[in-house]
């Protein structure tokens, strides 16, 4: 038999069943009780294929993180953003401006929802899907409560071109206006090239003194959170769905 890719192993916890509801891109996770409710965007990995089966709104990784916020009381959105590996005359090109564009409308549908309060929402950005924040980071808008960063890729890497506009997401964090809380998932496992950029940007936020808190998992592979089925791994997803919670629910 095949070994079940990756991508498709089980979510490290076990949050109760929430199916949700799909709106175009974005797939909705609604918490029980009365709304509105703060919100989530969760903003998957890549670049990947753009004829990857399933997408990864339905990889069970994302769908444990959503369904153990909604169990919060969050309302948890994942959206179906296009950041593909596009053949180009050049060699691959990732296309993170489509993927940006995706993630923009998916913010807007998100507080335009009716179940959702709208001036509490939160950004988590995983993987490669990370350098899409720079934008967030550089020019957050007041309603923006928070930026989670899991396994980040915080710098473009070999092997594909990217649009400029997406370089090492340290320099968003220069900018002239306020940089919203942050949190940074790192794992000691990482690929040397996403540990590098994680430590540039790190190093960058104390110059600058813009905090970050981290929550270091030792052990952990990139993809910790369906790669390592440990109490560290469990207890890091816990703490930073802890973090996210406690920075949706602060006073305005």
């Amino acid at each position: 038999m095949a070994e079940t890719p990756s991508f498709l192993r089980p979510f490290v916890l076990s949050p109760p069943a929430c199916e949700p509801d799909r709106a175009g891109a974005v797939d909705f996770y609604v918490p029980a009780g009365d709304g509105p409710f703060p919100a989530v965007l969760i903003i998957h990995g890549g670049p990947m294929p753009a004829q990857v089966v399933p997408k990864p709104r339905d990889w069970p990784v994302y769908r444990g993180y959503a369904a153990e916020l909604a169990a919060r009381g969050i309302l948890a959105a994942v959206v179906d953003h296009r950041l593909h590996v596009v053949p180009g005359a050049d060699g691959a090109v990732f296309d993170y401006v489509t993927a940006a564009a995706d993630v923009a409308e998916a913010v807007e549908t998100l507080r335009a929802d009716k179940r959702v309060d709208a001036d509490r929402a939160l950004l988590w950005f995983f993987s490669g899907g990370s350098l899409l924040s720079g934008d967030w980071l550089r020019d957050a808008p007041a309603w923006l409560r928070g930026v989670a960063l899991s396994y980040p890729v915080l710098a473009p890497v070999p092997g594909g071109f990217t649009d400029p506009h997406f370089g090492p997401v340290a320099a968003a964090l220069g900018g002239d206006g306020v940089v919203p809380p942050i949190l940074l998932t790192r794992v000691g496992l990482e690929h040397p090239t996403f540990a590098e950029a994680v430590e540039e940007f790190l190093t960058a936020a104390g110059r600058l003194g813009v905090p970050v808190e981290v929550v270091e998992v030792p052990n952990g592979q990139h993809s910790f959170d369906v790669l390592d089925h440990t109490d560290e791994s469990r207890a890091a997803v816990r703490r930073a769905i802890g973090w996210v919670g406690e920075k949706l629910r602060q006073p305005v």
